[in-house]
């Protein structure tokens, strides 16, 4: 299987996916030290995408992604939350070249062009009630009405897939509709608490589940109610490092991070919980294995 990775912050789609056999041959990421983390890395799962310069800087460059992005069949993404209005939805993919307001569009616009066989999208669960529900309807219905996929959605946690951290997130996932009634994916059940704070610590911690990690308000003080990097260890009080954090976010013990520590703790705040990724990750694979044979024949896997 190929997919493209946008938004792809330090690589946690791209890792899930890695796991799972998949091969990245097109990434996005605007931010320079993001960047520098997620070629680290990623660049010994994926060469030949940093050798063929496939590691994009910045989406709205993409103006024709037939020829600027090679075939594939999933794309991810980690969108960001913007405001979406009335007079955007309207505009679509008409919006001018130097407003980053929605790159929702932008993410449509080469869906609309790759025609993959199926999309992962992942967002912040307030987006369900972003706008009294009206900006996840927008979602929903130009993925389905206007590109004709499948609309399938879930709030995950991480630490329904292991990890001990809650980091609810909203999971959107989609197939080409080349027949009028697709068999229904399903997303994956829950799987037991693999590591307790203690095991991330190395020592007696009375949180089974820790905080979810954030951008802002770090060192805000064990007793203060916007804590989240500050733990009692061993009856000594301890703040969350990156060496930590990446356990919590499922990124294995040689993931190296070539910026600073600040640097390094936003990164991992903006980051995906890879462990549960990939769960949702796997059963998208699996479902396209099972039911490639239903979809249009023009329109084949893109893996070789």
């Amino acid at each position: 299987m190929k997919f493209i990775d946008l938004f792809a912050g330090i690589g946690g789609f791209h890792l899930a996916f890695h796991r799972q056999g998949a091969n990245c041959v097109f990434a996005s990421e605007i931010d320079k030290n993001a960047r520098l983390t997620y070629e680290k890395n990623m660049s010994q799962y994926s060469p030949e995408l940093f050798n063929s310069h496939r590691f994009n800087d910045d989406i709205l460059k993409i103006n024709s992604p037939n020829t600027q992005i090679p075939d594939f069949d999933i794309l991810c993404a980690g969108f960001p939350c913007q405001p979406f209005s009335q007079a955007g939805y309207k505009r679509g993919f008409q919006e001018d070249k130097d407003d980053r307001g929605n790159m929702f569009f932008k993410i449509c616009s080469i869906i609309e062009s790759k025609r993959p066989s199926a999309f992962f999208l992942e967002n912040v669960r307030h987006i369900l009630k972003h706008d009294d529900g009206r900006t996840f309807k927008i979602i929903q219905d130009y993925l389905e009405r206007q590109l004709g996929y499948t609309f399938h959605y879930q709030v995950v946690k991480a630490s329904e897939h292991g990890l001990p951290q809650h980091r609810p997130r909203v999971y959107i996932v989609g197939f080409r509709k080349d027949l009028p009634e697709l068999p229904r994916f399903h997303f994956p059940q829950a799987s037991p608490l693999k590591l307790s704070m203690s095991d991330i610590w190395g020592g007696e911690c009375p949180k089974k589940i820790g905080f979810t990690l954030r951008v802002g308000g770090r060192r805000s003080g064990l007793n203060d109610r916007r804590n989240w990097d500050t733990y009692l260890v061993n009856n000594e009080v301890k703040v969350l490092s990156s060496k930590e954090g990446r356990k919590m976010m499922g990124f294995p013990d040689d993931f190296k991070f070539p910026v600073s520590e600040t640097q390094a703790m936003k990164q991992l705040g903006n980051s995906v919980a890879v462990n549960a990724v990939e769960a949702t990750a796997s059963e998208i694979i699996i479902y396209l294995k099972k039911y490639s044979h239903l979809f249009n024949p023009k329109n084949k896997l893109a893996v070789a």
